[in-house]
């Protein structure tokens, strides 16, 4: 599993209805692309959601990281996303866990992102292995996080590049007011063709 990210931000008078209504005609084009776990088209809105801006931010889940570098760099969609608002810088991690939760059935409405700097920490033992424990809190944090009632998917990935974790979580109508997030965005569609594929805890 390999997760990305890109965010469009956008003037702050501008009209987010036009990202709407953009995501109303053409978000079914990847419902069935092979690949791809899942899609969330979302966005923020400046003032709603303690948002300070407009974003259109699409996240992605990939089984097949050749599929998702045919989207990016083969003409296999991202193309649009070029055109339309120039080339923007994609944040992509590596994938660790992901859990379905009780409410996968249904369409998620929101969503939630926490990102976290990886505290390089002490390795008291000097086996190396402080990382791995740390990961091991995470990962049982959000296996615990997957069984709450409105869950629909819940991921944690890592950019080892700048040592910060993801986690973001599809929520079935609003993101649980005691999650912590540094982002909660509104989700106008999910493709999912391969959610059914994505792994059920460590991707290991």
């Amino acid at each position: 599993m390999y997760a990305k990210q890109y965010e469009i931000t956008l003037p702050a008078d501008y009209d987010m209805e036009i990202i709407r209504e953009r995501v109303a005609k053409g978000g079914h084009v990847l419902d069935d692309r092979a690949g791809l776990g899942l899609k969330a088209y979302v966005i923020r809105e400046r003032g709603i959601d303690g948002s300070p801006v407009n974003q259109y931010a699409p996240f992605y889940l990939w089984n097949d990281t050749g599929a998702m570098a045919h989207f990016l760099l083969g003409g296999g969609g991202f193309q649009n996303i070029i055109r339309d608002f120039g080339r923007p810088v994609v944040h992509h991690w590596t994938g660790v866990a992901c859990h379905a939760g009780p409410d996968r059935s249904v369409s998620p409405r929101a969503a939630s992102r926490l990102l976290t700097s990886i505290p390089v920490g002490s390795d008291p033992d000097a086996t190396g292995l402080a990382l791995t424990s740390w990961i091991e809190r995470e990962t049982e944090a959000l296996r615990e996080l997957a069984r709450r009632d409105g869950v629909h998917t819940a991921a944690l990935a890592v950019d080892p590049h700048h040592w910060q974790a993801m986690r973001f979580v599809l929520w079935t109508n609003a993101v649980a007011p005691d999650t912590a997030a540094t982002e909660r965005y509104e989700v106008l569609h999910v493709s999912g063709p391969g959610v059914n594929a994505l792994p059920e805890g460590y991707t290991w």
